[in-house]
């Protein structure tokens, strides 16, 4: 009996004491590093997982005895292999005439035996069987915009405004030689809009390369200044702000056998955006989206790539509003004259089947919800696999269509965000999969949706440290829409105290902040704020992402109003929390956000006591046609949405403190937009505070962000 009652009394202090570990070990605070720069406190993941071409077999890169490996397995399963070790590659590479390898670079597959690799301007392939490495092709060492051929053996590249192209055993082919800053080769149009990502396109076969050509010598003349020589040093750039010159685009395709160029006669205006560039099957077509400056009015063209001629025109898409072209066609396998097109016609983007004459064969998906994603097809090319927020805005699934009768099928499981890569074949799927509170699980899944194995189930690196509780919270604009926001709260908080809250915002155009992936999408900074003692709270109002037209079409012709009457709905929400001080509400945001930020700290000055304004718009008559015209029209078209929307004439209500922030070499939302604020404010007596960061485009990144974020949490902890 007195053994016993000694058992119980040293098993209750065994458990007194790891509860106390437990607790010390979940009190870590974030450092600023951590938040920002700490790669241990992302999720673990697979480096470079992908699909080797002509198999069902994966790779990926690991730590093993202290060197990088590359691994293999299967996607049926069974026991990984490792396949190649950093210093083996290293060495073949040398012997190819490389420098040694610190890392591995960019792994992609010719086939199942042949690796890739383009690196130190190079372009090497490594034969898995032999051990032995040869340099295919080198191209020039300024080399800009490079992309691989489908052979993955010629290789295009830009350098000053010219576009060229290297192929094996030839000297480098300039394709243009007239190219300045007035006229661009190869490099994306369009700054980037309607789903532009690259300048070049190579034909199915390698043979051919459609490229942009734009001419900006109409577009101003843009000044951003560099300050770090001695004088400083201007370098001016082509920046076409609303209602003013856009540069005119064409579509030109280099013929790599005759070396002879043909431009596609795509007509008059000549302003008018060429979109979503796609390759017929046999290389022979080509296809364009081309839309009018309103944007009100998109025809799908083929043009013959022979002649450049224009062929026919397979459909047209308008709209009241703006249309929106972001993808180009999807060619199922061996069916050369059917496609699948994406299309935000009905509210919501789908899926189309269409044959090249044009004929709309079936509508493949419909519904309140948004096609996010085309993975591609199966190897027969009968069924298209996709991802959806079918199930919820919030989340992301994985689905398959059948092409002969439009009958769709979900194929992952667990609410949250599922990331997926579909094999080359399509027999399987990588789904990379998180939630709030899952870092992140990869599993692959066969085309039924089977999972055959798990790769990586990943812990969660933030065990250590004390955080807030984040909670997801559904509220209501003013005309019912639903409105998601994400709310974290102080660890411990204690409900009869009243907290400070800063409200992180965006709120435009193509950004979703919320979700249903890891910590709800927010960042370690928010929770770093939340251990300090803040609410931090996030709505996506009308205007953003991922939610349909109607729901970002809310802002048209007049962007601040509706984001900003959302925001103050969010605010109502946390106003109605016993927590929450009413008199300490804070908001900070970038690019939109800070014009977001600045609209609600001046057009509606009694509520947020505080504001910092990243790399803010501040008049959109500032901001570039592609984007700007769009949502607003031009200038001349809309004059009073852009007196209602221009900061500047608020300047005189600002009530709270102001910070402003700018990188000086901004090319997006140039230096002028905050400067122009400065001055109105000097000019009308106003006091606000302001920064630069010399030398930074839009964003401000690497160590330099943590001494950004610490400004920011400053200028919080000084005034909220």
């Amino acid at each position: 009996m007195i053994i016993s009652n000694q058992l119980k009394r040293f098993a209750f202090l065994f458990v007194l004491v790891a509860a106390s570990l437990q607790a010390q070990a979940q009190d870590k605070m974030l450092t600023m590093e951590d938040a920002i720069i700490n790669p241990a406190l992302q999720p673990e993941n697979l480096r470079q997982l992908t699909w080797m071409v002509g198999s069902d077999d994966y790779t990926y890169i690991k730590q093993n005895n202290g060197e990088q490996v590359l691994m293999r397995g299967n996607a049926a399963g069974g026991k990984e292999s490792e396949l190649l070790a950093l210093s083996k590659l290293s060495s073949a590479l040398e012997g190819a005439g490389a420098k040694k390898l610190n890392s591995f670079p960019q792994v992609q597959w010719a086939d199942a035996n042949t690796m890739v690799l383009n690196t130190q301007y190079t372009v090497y392939h490594y034969n898995l069987k032999t051990g032995k490495a040869e340099a295919v092709t080198k191209y020039d060492a300024a080399a800009e915009n490079t992309e691989l051929d489908p052979t993955l053996k010629r290789i295009a590249y830009t350098k000053d405004y010219n576009l060229y192209v290297s192929a094996p055993g030839a000297p480098d082919v300039a394709v243009s030689t007239d190219g300045t800053v007035a006229l661009v080769y190869g490099q994306a149009a369009h700054r980037s809009e309607f789903g532009i990502t690259k300048g070049t396109f190579w034909s199915p076969n390698g043979k051919q390369l459609a490229f942009y050509r734009m001419d900006q010598g109409m577009v101003t003349d843009y000044p951003l200044v560099d300050v770090a020589p001695l004088p400083a040093k201007q370098n001016a750039i082509k920046y076409p702000m609303a209602g003013g010159k856009s540069h005119h685009a064409t579509v030109g395709i280099y013929n790599l056998d005759t070396k002879a160029i043909t431009y596609l006669k795509t007509g008059e205006p000549a302003e008018q955006y060429l979109t979503n560039i796609t390759w017929s099957t046999d290389g022979k077509q080509l296809y364009v989206a081309v839309l009018n400056r309103d944007q009100n009015h998109m025809k799908l063209n083929q043009y013959d790539a022979a002649t450049g001629n224009f062929v026919k025109t397979l459909f047209e898409e308008k709209h009241e509003k703006y249309v929106e072209p972001e993808h180009g066609l999807y060619f199922a396998p061996g069916k050369d004259n059917r496609f699948v097109w994406v299309s935000e016609r009905t509210g919501f983007d789908h899926l189309y089947l269409y044959d090249t004459n044009g004929k709309q064969i079936r509508q493949l998906t419909k519904g309140n919800w948004m096609v996010t994603e085309v993975l591609g097809f199966n190897k027969k090319g009968d069924e298209l696999y996709y991802t959806s927020t079918a199930e919820s805005p919030l989340e992301r699934h994985i689905y398959s269509v059948n092409l002969n009768n439009g009958k769709s099928k979900k194929l992952s499981q667990g609410k949250g965000t599922h990331i997926a890569n579909l094999s080359p074949d399509g027999n399987y799927i990588i789904d990379n999969f998180s939630s709030r509170d899952v870092p992140r699980k990869i599993a692959i899944l066969n085309n039924d949706g089977k999972v055959t194995q798990t790769l990586l189930t990943a812990k969660n690196p933030l065990t250590a440290y004390k955080l807030g509780e984040t909670s997801i919270v559904t509220l209501k604009a003013e005309d019912g829409t639903v409105l998601y926001g994400r709310m974290i709260t102080p660890p411990n908080m204690d409900k009869s105290k009243k907290y400070p809250v800063v409200v992180y915002v965006y709120g435009g155009p193509h950004v979703q902040l919320v979700t249903d992936s890891w910590l709800a999408g927010a960042n370690l900074w928010m929770h770093l704020m939340a251990q300090k003692g803040y609410v931090v709270f996030t709505l996506d109002s009308r205007g953003s992402g991922n939610r349909g037209l109607a729901f970002e079409q809310a802002m048209f012709r007049q962007m601040g109003t509706p984001e900003m009457a959302d925001q103050l709905k969010g605010v109502e929400y946390l106003k109605s929390l016993p927590y929450v001080d009413a008199n300490r509400l804070g908001v900070h945001g970038w690019s939109y956000g800070g014009f977001m930020t600045t609209s609600l700290m001046t057009r509606t000055p009694d509520v947020f006591k505080v504001g910092i304004a990243g790399g803010p718009v501040i008049d959109w008559k500032f901001y570039e046609v592609m984007y700007t015209e769009r949502y607003m029209d031009t200038p001349e078209q809309n004059p009073e949405g852009y007196k209602a929307a221009s900061l500047l004439n608020y300047v005189s209500n600002l009530k709270g403190k102001l910070l402003m922030i700018h990188g000086t070499v901004d090319d997006v939302v140039v230096w002028q937009h905050s400067l122009q604020y400065i001055k109105t404010a000097v000019d009308n007596g106003i006091l606000l505070d302001y920064f630069v960061y010399p030398g930074h485009p839009h964003n401000v990144r690497g160590k330099d962000r943590v001494h950004l974020m610490r400004k920011v949490t400053q200028y919080f902890d000084e005034n909220l």
